[in-house]
């Protein structure tokens, strides 16, 4: 798969799931290349912003989409990484600030 094509695959997910893809292109093509990356590294999409282990199950909660996007959208506007945001959060309606990291140290 190539990162566009991934990008035409998430952005209708994202859509369906009333959210978007970050509008930043180059910042959102970037995290296609670390999640195909970590695809041919790993065999899953682990998040290109974390470590992962090479072990599905000790990662399962951080494969794309993470387990921690949803409250990171709700109470942030984007995802740890910002490929997935608030429709409001790409039309500059909520503010932008860096997301922490909710993943518990013990599972890092």
């Amino acid at each position: 798969m190539t990162p566009d094509k991934l990008f035409e695959a998430l952005d209708k997910y994202a859509r369906k799931q009333g959210i978007e893809l970050n509008a930043d292109h180059e910042h959102t093509m970037m995290l296609m290349e670390g999640l195909l990356a970590n695809e041919a590294r790993y065999g899953y999409r682990s998040c290109p912003c974390r470590l992962g282990k090479n072990d599905k199950e000790a990662d399962k909660d951080i494969v794309c989409p993470c387990h921690y996007r949803d409250p990171d959208i709700k109470e942030f506007g984007s995802c740890y990484c910002g490929l997935y945001v608030s429709v409001e959060w790409n039309e500059g309606k909520a503010e932008k600030v860096r997301v922490p990291e909710r993943r518990p140290m013990e599972l890092r």
